[in-house]
């Protein structure tokens, strides 16, 4: 931080929950390793290999960020996640695995207009998930993107 301004990282996404034992098996189900147990069922950590997926009960998180928890939108909320693959076969058996969880399948698998492929699921409290190979974006053994600069 030589230069005074700080360092920019992008560390946690935390998602608000409705039922926080359900939204918890269904992570652990999706094989993100969960961290720190200590905290219960407070608030749940995930290792996704690089940032971390946080879990805390939908209505405490809106508190804690001062907006209102009602109405709970079903709705497009602005925001995805994404599931970056290294080829088509593996976005179709992330999608098949996720729906084998209990994810609710939005849009089924497809070639995209810029030479990709996705689909989207979402989890029980509809966050949506894309699954996507994007050309340029190279997915390393380490569970990393690598992005081309």
């Amino acid at each position: 931080m030589s230069s005074g301004k700080p360092t920019p990282r992008f560390t946690v996404i935390t998602l608000g929950v409705s039922d926080i034992r359900a939204s918890i098996a269904f992570y652990e189900a999706l094989g993100f390793a969960r961290k720190m147990r200590a905290t219960g069922e407070a608030v749940a950590f995930f290792d996704t290999g690089g940032t971390v997926i946080a879990l805390y009960p939908w209505d405490q998180l809106a508190a804690d960020a001062a907006l209102p928890d009602q109405p709970r939108p079903k709705t497009f909320r602005g925001s995805t996640l994404a599931w970056n693959c290294s080829s088509p076969t593996e976005v179709d058996a992330v999608l098949d695995f996720a729906i084998s969880c209990g994810a609710t399948l939005l849009k089924p698998a497809h070639k995209t207009d810029y030479g990709g492929y996705s689909g989207y699921f979402a989890d029980p409290d509809n966050h949506p998930w894309e699954v996507v190979v994007a050309p340029g974006i190279e997915v390393g053994d380490d569970r990393r993107v690598h992005l081309p600069d």
